[in-house]
């Protein structure tokens, strides 16, 4: 079997539950053709570079799967059938990368506050004087 990422964007306007739905819908397709997940994660509700179907925001998904190339198919097939989902996009990987996707750690590395207090910037004084205008 070979290994797979796929991500689809599924309608704004569905719930996260039925959007974390969708991943399990999809998951049990692979599986029912032989194939196995083997790490999924939901991006969120996220703002698209451009409107697909009138749709300025999308819910993203991420899967990593281990199947054969029939079962890939067919759930590709049923994403494009799907009315709630809008794009689908596979990649086939020589491994899958341990540990979170590079989406959740630039998210992670944003929540978090590394940025310290902000007392560095030393002692704010006077502002120095503006240069005169010249009137013309």
């Amino acid at each position: 079997m070979a290994l797979y990422e796929h991500v689809f964007i599924a309608r704004q306007d569905i719930s996260n539950a039925q959007a974390e739905g969708l991943i399990e819908h999809f998951s049990q397709v692979l599986k029912d053709n032989g194939g196995e997940v083997v790490g999924f994660e939901y991006w969120g509700l996220r703002t698209m570079a451009f409107k697909i179907n009138k749709n300025r925001k999308g819910h993203y998904a991420f899967l990593k799967s281990d199947a054969p190339a029939p079962a890939v198919d067919e759930m590709e097939r049923l994403m494009r059938l799907h009315d709630d989902v809008m794009r689908v996009m596979t990649v086939k990987v020589d491994a899958h990368e341990e540990g979170e996707s590079a989406v959740v750690r630039a998210k992670n590395s944003r929540d978090r506050d590394d940025r310290g207090d902000r007392g560095d910037r030393g002692p704010r004084g006077p502002r120095p004087p503006r240069p005169p205008r010249r009137d013309d």
